[in-house]
């Protein structure tokens, strides 16, 4: 369980590491950072476009064999983003980055049911899910850490050696999982015809989407609205972090009670920090406060969206899961493209206010929206 919870963590990682490099990423392959923020939306496409293909493509194919095959390919691909002499090689490497992250995402995403006793599911599904939670938050900070101490090539090498290491937990601690049905494509798009499925998928675009609007920038954001300096960037991002992870519990706390309540505060919340921070993230101390509060808000999107969808097609897990993991990614990728056309026309700042509009639409979807009941198996998501 702690190696599928790992490689949630890897895969997510590699995706985000460019949002807390994307000046020197820039700057080096002689891009604008808009044009560097494709690195983001490139493996987000991919990785939506990858999760429900591969999840149909590797039929009855031993589970652990295929877990293994894809995470040796991300450690492959992040040695090659580390190594790309100019952008055409890194985007290569990011497209492969996205056949990886979303093939592993989707298939680990069914394993807790068969990893651990049937009383456990739901903390060991939590689990592995929060991987891809603390990652969303962590692994950004940490990437800027690295990149700020010996470079952003470093950076994508030390991912990569965590991805060869986790290849070989894999290899070593999961037992034979072959799967017990193959999943045909057409029955896991038959899913979208149901509303709670349409609703929570809605909720997912809307949330992602205008969160990585804003955060795939929030590098130049910090530096120009706030004056941070470069050398604090890595500080302020692992506060983000913390604060990301705490949300992530706290979401999860909520969702034996409700699905719909956590939803309606982590929108709430996620509006309210991006649309601030014109006006209150004027300083280092304001640009720390409001990212705390975005920290707590995105940090409860993974666990709660998740959460969602499994109840809305609890007959189809695997199905359910590569959708979500399909419109997440599909969301990362269009917010950072869109983040960056913004940016790159209107200015930097604008990014905020898109991002703002989207989370208030998503807020509107959570209240209107068709919401699958609770049952047993939100006990403990938070795990």
């Amino acid at each position: 369980m702690t190696a599928v919870a790992a490689g949630t963590f890897s895969v997510v990682t590699s995706e985000m590491l460019p949002v807390g490099l994307l000046t020197p990423i820039s700057t080096s392959l002689d891009v604008s950072e808009g044009t560097a923020g494709l690195t983001l939306t490139v493996t987000g496409l991919i990785g939506a476009l990858s999760a429900p293909l591969i999840t149909a493509a590797v039929g009855r194919t031993d589970r652990r064999v295929v877990l293994c095959s894809l995470m040796a390919l991300l450690a492959a691909a992040n040695v090659l983003a580390a190594w790309s002499p100019d952008f055409a090689v890194m985007m290569v490497a990011r497209v492969l980055i996205g056949v990886a992250m979303g093939g592993v995402w989707s298939l680990a995403g069914g394993l807790g049911v068969r990893l651990v006793p049937a009383t456990s599911t739901g903390p060991a599904t939590s689990m592995i899910f929060s991987g891809i939670a603390i990652a969303s938050v962590v692994g950004v900070p940490a990437g800027a850490y690295v990149g700020e101490l010996a470079g952003w090539r470093a950076a994508f090498l030390a991912t990569g050696g965590l991805a060869a290491l986790v290849t070989a937990a894999m290899a070593v601690s999961l037992p034979p999982l072959p799967a017990d049905e193959p999943v045909a494509l057409g029955g896991v798009l038959r899913l979208l015809g149901k509303p709670q499925v349409t609703t929570g998928l809605v909720v997912v675009t809307l949330l992602v989407t205008g969160h990585f609007a804003a955060y795939t920038y929030v590098r130049p954001l910090l530096e120009e609205v706030s004056g941070v300096r470069a050398s604090l960037i890595g500080t302020l991002l692992l506060v983000y972090g913390i604060a990301g992870v705490a949300g992530n519990f706290l979401a999860g706390a909520r969702l034996g009670r409700s699905v719909r309540g956590p939803l309606l505060v982590i929108s709430t919340a996620l509006a309210a920090s991006v649309l601030l921070m014109p006006l209150l993230g004027l300083s280092v101390a304001g640009a720390c406060i409001l990212l705390i509060l975005w920290g707590l808000a995105y940090g409860g999107v993974s666990v709660s969206t998740q959460t969602w969808l499994a109840l809305a097609a609890p007959e189809a897990r695997e199905g359910a899961t590569a959708l979500l993991v399909g419109v997440f990614n599909g969301a990362i990728a269009l917010g950072a493209f869109a983040g960056g056309r913004v940016a790159d026309g209107l200015g930097t700042r604008s990014v905020l206010w898109s991002a703002g509009v989207l989370a208030l639409g998503a807020l509107v979807a959570t209240g209107l929206g068709s919401v699958p009941p609770p049952t047993a198996t939100t006990s403990d998501p938070a795990g």
